[in-house]
């Protein structure tokens, strides 16, 4: 799988939703429920970082949930690459990237959204072929200010900010004009996680899905 074809389905994925929640799940018991209770609220993009031991399981069980599209965060590695798509990932995001990891992403027909941080990061990916990129770590990097300052220069390059990103500034991130979607961990915290508040996550996934779209 190109590049580009790569990038043609991740930002479809992207377009489907204002926020895709980005997901550290301790106990694959509970993905489940979360995952369904996210696609309720109208968030069917799901990110779930592999930072948790339980996390390879957490994509299995999410991938069986009608109406989702589950991706594997935090793909560092050509095994994390493997192991995501043998768990039922349909997608990866990637803090960054890599000549290896790209190579891997192609190998394994794994859709990428690479990181990218930079003017010369973003450049490069675009080169070959990934016109659809997270910017990470997205208030670190400058925010909005340094979104709109790249969409000038890159008006073919599409992102979704992702890294410190709040309910209260996602709908100032979804002005900008090169702006899909936002990666979000607030719409299902731990502690709502584990005492099992689905009702509540639905409701936070709402308000998130009403942000404004493109």
């Amino acid at each position: 799988m190109t590049p580009k074809i790569q990038s043609a389905q991740t930002r479809r994925l992207c377009q489907l939703a204002p926020v895709i929640p980005v997901l550290v799940v301790a106990d694959a018991a509970r993905a489940a429920d979360l995952a369904a209770a996210l696609v309720e609220g109208g968030l069917p993009v799901l990110e779930v970082t592999l930072r948790t031991p339980a996390a390879l399981d957490v994509i299995r069980a999410m991938a069986q949930v009608p109406g989702g599209h589950v991706g594997a965060g935090t793909v560092l590695t050509p095994d994390d690459v493997k192991r995501a798509r043998e768990a039922g990932a349909s997608f990866a995001v990637s803090p960054g990237a890599t000549e290896t990891l790209i190579r891997a992403c192609e190998d394994e027909g794994l859709a990428l959204l690479p990181g990218a941080a930079t003017a010369s990061e973003a450049m490069r990916l675009a080169e070959i072929g990934y016109d659809m990129l997270k910017f990470f770590p997205a208030e670190a990097a400058g925010g909005v200010k340094a979104l709109k300052s790249l969409a000038g220069p890159l008006p073919h390059i599409s992102f979704c900010p992702t890294g410190g990103v709040t309910p209260q500034s996602a709908p100032d991130y979804l002005s900008a004009p090169n702006v899909i979607c936002v990666g979000g961990s607030w719409i299902a915290p731990d502690a709502d996680v584990t005492a099992g508040h689905w009702a509540t996550i639905t409701e936070r996934a709402k308000a998130a899905q009403a942000l404004r779209v493109k």
